[in-house]
């Protein structure tokens, strides 16, 4: 039986609904791919790597640092104390919230994961982030 002319705005509607649905899901793997990604780096630089660590990670979030620029010691100096809220920028540009809970695409876009690291890292430690620490971090952040 051939669908009506009049049904097919109906099935059109009920596909956009299921891929909205559907498209939270989807950054999931992306994130897993980073994730897999830093686990091979880490275990290149470390034999005895055995996985990340939220607590690692709300460690380093949650630190204050002595190497890297005075303004920023801490993650917490632009993200908050609670990584569920949106953060400000020293120039008081709105950063959306770190927790994955929050902002479900955070950590899904590899070029934007390694600047970020790249430039916040050095900013807060005076130093690149190793893969563990990274991977710490997503971690945490996935936990909250």
């Amino acid at each position: 039986m051939r669908p009506s002319i009049r049904m097919l705005p109906l099935a059109v509607l009920a596909a956009c609904f299921i891929l909205a649905a559907a498209a939270p899901g989807r950054a999931e793997p992306a994130r897993d791919a980073i994730l897999a990604d830093l686990a091979t780096q880490a275990k290149a630089a470390d034999a005895g790597f055995s996985g990340f660590s939220a607590e690692r990670g709300k460690a380093l979030f949650s630190t204050r640092h002595a190497g890297g620029k005075p303004e920023t010691p801490a993650c917490t100096t632009c993200h908050t104390n609670n990584p569920r809220n949106r953060g400000k920028t020293r120039v008081g540009k709105v950063i959306e919230p770190m927790a994955i809970s929050a902002n479900p695409s955070r950590f899904t876009d590899a070029k934007k994961v390694k600047k970020w690291f790249r430039r916040n890292c050095r900013s807060v430690l005076g130093r690149v982030c190793t893969p563990r620490e990274k991977g710490d971090y997503i971690t945490f952040m996935m936990s909250r």
